[in-house]
């Protein structure tokens, strides 16, 4: 073939010919052997498949927590940029191994496994840096399975490296993460953190209030002084833009012995029974 351009004679060039033929050969392929929707990479990574991934995040989760007979959590939010070394990073690494110590611990010793010797609680972070890691830290010093629900960001590229085997979870959106979060919560402990720790902390809050969360959710705020200052409760309660029955909702501690038995007493005496949501 040859094309004329002003009286110039213009081949294609054998990378061009190349590609028409690879072109020609996986079209026939395609055609002799078409592969299905769900196995094609580039429709399911597709705005069409965009409410298939979202309700495999639903569903992956649950087949993954579930199988292993995790229905009961306790999760830990907070900075992912606080250093390992900080106060309030060793804290939570301590409450988390004294409560993932509990959660091991035969009924019979006063511990909160099941009757069989099975864990039942396990500890839950955002899966990142900071807080997290150091809560998912404080569970594996404990020998205790834990759990991280990851995000797919550009600034935190991988889970920690103290989630146990194949209880580590991707997500690519927010929404389900969140629903995972919340859906098997027992206890909330939320540390010093910036925006997505508020997000968190405040759409839990909201759910409650809103009554779409009904059962018995304590929300404990580890270091009363930063949260004193970040927020000023009693003037959202003055003003009237919240109740005075929301402040309820939430704890304040900066004493480890006093979360520690905050979270047993309210654990040890929940029924267990299949998360539901509304």
């Amino acid at each position: 073939m040859m094309v004329i351009i002003c009286g110039l004679s213009v081949f294609p060039t054998m990378q061009t010919l190349i590609a028409q033929e690879v072109s020609r050969k996986l079209m026939r392929r395609l055609q002799e052997d078409p592969r299905p929707p769900w196995n094609d990479p580039e429709w399911m990574g597709g705005r069409d498949a965009r409410a298939i991934r979202i309700m495999t995040e639903f569903l992956a989760p649950q087949s993954i927590l579930f199988d292993r007979g995790i229905r009961d959590t306790v999760v830990f939010f907070g900075s992912a940029r606080t250093d390992l070394k900080h106060a309030d990073a060793e804290a939570a690494r301590e409450i988390a191994k004294r409560l993932s110590t509990w959660a091991t611990t035969s009924p019979k010793e006063g511990g909160g496994a099941r009757e069989d010797g099975s864990q039942r609680f396990h500890v839950c972070t955002g899966g990142g840096p900071g807080i997290m890691a150091a809560s998912n830290f404080g569970a594996a010093d404990a020998e205790a399975d834990n759990i991280g629900l990851g995000i797919e960001l550009p600034f935190e590229p991988s889970l920690n490296e103290w989630i146990t085997e194949g209880l580590g979870i991707q997500f690519k959106y927010f929404a389900m993460r969140k629903f995972w979060f919340i859906y098997p919560a027992k206890a909330i402990l939320v540390f010093p953190g910036g925006f997505g720790t508020l997000d968190e902390l405040f759409e839990v809050l909201t759910l409650i209030q809103t009554g779409k969360i009904s059962k018995q959710l304590p929300i404990i705020l580890w270091n009363e002084e930063y949260w004193r200052r970040m927020v000023d409760w009693e003037m959202l309660r003055d003003e009237g833009m919240i109740g005075a029955e929301d402040l309820e909702l939430l704890k304040f501690s900066s004493d480890i012995d006093e979360v520690e038995n905050w979270l047993i007493d309210h654990l040890q005496d929940l029924p267990e029974i299949e998360p539901r949501a509304p």
